[in-house]
């Protein structure tokens, strides 16, 4: 039981339970309604209890080649050719089944209540066959609804695992980078001030310990990683001095958004490293100005005399340009 409700995709033990007698009377009430107003007790004790025995053995028989194609033919691709072979199988073996079955069940039964045997036959042959088709098709249709549900859960596990894996590989580039663009100017402030590299150091290791902590989450709110990114922009000013200017304006109601770890200082790296930032040629970035949604806005006065600008939602990472 436990292989093929992992083969059809659902637990079918109440089904066939309550199944069974639900369908036996429904087909004793289908075909022999006469029988049980002339004579309750015969419909009861003979058409019942006959059709409860054909309904388990067609079920039992039918549900086993339900879980022989299901097994053969897994794929949601080949779900055409499985209910094909699957309506075979149910024709012919209802037919066989019939051969089989009637000489025990059927002619003593026919003989007790008189019916004419030809009209009971086709009658019976086509109920049966209904209902066959219909409870096959309940086996089918769950099935069905179970290979989408894992096909999508499958495709957004893999984009998922994608986008986890580009993140990470991006978060490997830029940390080794920045750590090295801190290490220089470290070297360049401890002869020069050594207030200023201390206060460097006490900032940069504030700001590894954020990278440390959310490196396992897969978000956080904007307003930390804005928090983050004013402290990495304090960094990035010891390093390039007024020749940087960043301002960020982010509406209030925006900073419980959630965006990707490090994102913005991804963001912020790639702008900088697409600009000159010199005295000669001062960039400046500015966030989401005047109260609009969110956008970041590069300019460098040796590139372009007005700004490169990308409109995005300030709770992402997509939002950012740089001046070229």
């Amino acid at each position: 039981m436990n292989r093929a409700s992992e083969i059809l995709g659902f637990s079918d033990r109440w089904l066939v339970i309550i199944g069974v007698p639900v369908v036996a009377m429904l087909t004793g009430l289908l075909m022999f309604a006469d029988v049980l107003v002339a004579s309750p007790r015969a419909f009861f004790t003979t058409c019942f209890l006959v059709g409860l025995a054909y309904t388990a053995i067609y079920w039992l028989v039918f549900r086993f080649a339900c879980v022989y194609w299901r097994s053969k033919y897994p794929k949601l691709e080949q779900s055409g050719k499985r209910i094909l072979y699957l309506a075979l199988s149910v024709v012919i073996g209802y037919f066989l089944l019939k051969i089989v079955l009637d000489p025990f069940l059927h002619k003593p039964f026919e003989n007790e209540l008189g019916v004419a045997k030809l009209e009971h036959e086709i009658a019976m042959s086509v109920a049966s066959l209904l209902v066959t088709f219909l409870v096959l098709g309940i086996y089918e249709g769950v099935g069905l609804f179970n290979l989408l549900k894992t096909a999508q859960l499958e495709k957004e596990r893999l984009l998922k695992e994608n986008m986890q894996s580009q993140l990470e590989s991006l978060r490997n580039q830029v940390n080794p980078h920045f750590f090295f663009n801190s290490l220089n100017t470290l070297a360049y402030l401890i002869p020069e001030d050594s207030g200023k590299a201390v206060n460097f150091v006490r900032k940069l290791s504030q700001t590894y310990r954020y990278i440390l902590d959310v490196r396992e989450r897969e978000l956080v709110s904007l307003e930390e990683e804005l928090n983050f990114l004013k402290a990495f922009v304090s960094l990035l000013k010891e390093r390039f001095g007024e020749n940087l200017q960043v301002e960020i304006a982010v509406q209030p109601q925006l900073l419980q958004y959630q965006t990707l770890p490090l994102a913005l200082q991804m963001l912020m790296e790639n702008a900088i490293k697409h600009n000159i930032v010199s005295a000669q040629h001062p960039c400046t970035f500015i966030s989401a100005p005047k109260g609009t949604i969110g956008w970041w806005c590069g300019t460098n006065s040796s590139a372009s005399p007005t700004p490169n600008r990308v409109r995005a939602p300030a709770s992402t990472i997509s939002a950012i340009a740089a001046a070229s």
